[in-house]
C-alpha cells in the first residue's frame, strides 16, 4: 500500500495543474488542497488569464469553472483543445444547463458538479493522468512501429533495386526497363487515385516484373532477329518463373501474383494462365499497360523504337479489348502530360 501511495505521490509531483475560477476563495482552496497532494498548481480568474498563463507555461491538466467573466469555461476548453496537448476537467454548479454529453463533446476529459471535494478532484486527476500516460505510451509505441516499418520498407526497396539491377545486367538492351515501367505504373496508379499503400506494392512488382528472365539464356534475350517457336515459348515462361522465385517472400502486397499476371489480357488471350476480366489483379492490369507502352517506345535488339504515337495508338485501339479501359485512360493522361518523363 505504501508503494502505491509513493508512486501516486511521485506522479503528482510531475503533473502541472492550472485552476481557473473567478471565485478567489475556491481557487485558493483548490490550489492549497492539491498542492498538499503534491501537484504543482497555478491559478487564473478567467479564460483569458488562463490562456495567457498557458502561452508562457503549458500545463498537463486544466480544472475550469464554466461561468466566468471575459471568457467562460466552454470557450476556454475549446481553445485549449485546439492549441495544446492538455486535458480539461470542467466543473459547474449549473448542472441543469449543461449535460455531461455536451461538455464531453467539446473535448473535456471529465465533468464535476460543484461543490467539489479535494479527495474527489484528486481521484479524477489521477484517472485523467493515467489515461494521458497510457495514450502517450501508445503513441510512442505506434511511432516506433511506424519508424520500424519505414526502415523495413526502405530495406525492401533497396533489395528490390539490387535485384532489378542484377537482372538488367544480363540484358544491356533493356537496361532500365523495369525502373521505367515502375515509374510509369506509379504515375498511372496515382492518376487513378489508388491508395498509397497499393501504389507502393505496385511499384515493387514493377521493379521485379521481369525477374523470371534470369532463367533465359542471354543470347535469346539479346537476339537481333525473330525468335523461333521454342525460344518464344521460353520467353513466355518468365512470368511463371518470376512467380516461383517471389512467392516465398512475404511482401505486404501481392507482388508475386502481379508478376505472374503481367502478360495477361482482359479478353483471356494473355499468358501464362489465360485469365480474363476481374480474374486479373488491378495492379497487374496497370503493370501490363505500363510494360506495353515502355516496350513500344524503347529500342529492342530486333527493332528500333516504335515511338510514343504508335504506342498511344495501340493502347487506344485495344482499350477494352486487351487492356482495362480505366487503366488505359490513366496511362494516356499521364503520357500526354508535359510533366511526365521516364
Amino acid at each position: 500500500m505504501e508503494s502505491i501511495e509513493k508512486n501516486e505521490k511521485e506522479r503528482s509531483l510531475k503533473t502541472r495543474i492550472l485552476i481557473v475560477d473567478d471565485e478567489v476563495m475556491l481557487r485558493n482552496f483548490l490550489q492549497e488542497g492539491l498542492e498538499n497532494f503534491g501537484f504543482e498548481c497555478s491559478v487564473a480568474s478567467d479564460g483569458l488569464e488562463a490562456l495567457g498563463i498557458m502561452e508562457q507555461n503549458p500545463v498537463e491538466i486544466v480544472i475550469t469553472d464554466i461561468s466566468m467573466p471575459h471568457m467562460d469555461g466552454i470557450e476556454l476548453t475549446e481553445r485549449i483543445k485546439a492549441r495544446y496537448d492538455s486535458d480539461v476537467i470542467v466543473m459547474t454548479g449549473l448542472m441543469e444547463e449543461y449535460t455531461y454529453d455536451k461538455i464531453m463533446r467539446i473535448g473535456a476529459s471529465d465533468f464535476l458538479e460543484k461543490p467539489v471535494s479535494i479527495q474527489e478532484i484528486v481521484l479524477r486527476l489521477r484517472r485523467v493522468f493515467r489515461e494521458r500516460t497510457n495514450i502517450k505510451n501508445r503513441n510512442r509505441a505506434e511511432r516506433k512501429l511506424r519508424e520500424s516499418v519505414g526502415r523495413l520498407r526502405a530495406v525492401i526497396e533497396s533489395i528490390v533495386e539490387a535485384m532489378a539491377l542484377a537482372i538488367e545486367k544480363r540484358d544491356p538492351y533493356t537496361s532500365g526497363h523495369q525502373r521505367r515501367v515502375a515509374s510509369l505504373a506509379d504515375a498511372v496508379a496515382t492518376e487513378m487515385e489508388l491508395p498509397q499503400d497499393q501504389i507502393d506494392g505496385l511499384r515493387i512488382a514493377a521493379m521485379l516484373h521481369d525477374i523470371g528472365k534470369i532463367s533465359i539464356p542471354g543470347e535469346i534475350l539479346s537476339k537481333p532477329g525473330i525468335l523461333t517457336g521454342p525460344e518464344m515459348a521460353m520467353i513466355r515462361e518468365h512470368p511463371q518463373t518470376g512467380y516461383d522465385i517471389l512467392k516465398g517472400i512475404e511482401f505486404p502486397w501481392p507482388v508475386s501474383k502481379m508478376v505472374l499476371q503481367h502478360h495477361e489480357k482482359i479478353d483471356g488471350s494473355g499468358y501464362p494462365q489465360g485469365l480474363s476480366g476481374k480474374e486479373i489483379y488491378l495492379g497487374a492490369k496497370i503493370l501490363t499497360v505500363s510494360d506495353t507502352f515502355e516496350a513500344m517506345v524503347s529500342h529492342r535488339p530486333y527493332r528500333a523504337s516504335l515511338g510514343s504515337e504508335r504506342a498511344v495508338q495501340e493502347l487506344s485501339e485495344m482499350r477494352g479489348i486487351l487492356y482495362e479501359p480505366a487503366v488505359v485512360d490513366g496511362c494516356l493522361a499521364v503520357v500526354n502530360s508535359k510533366d511526365f518523363k521516364f
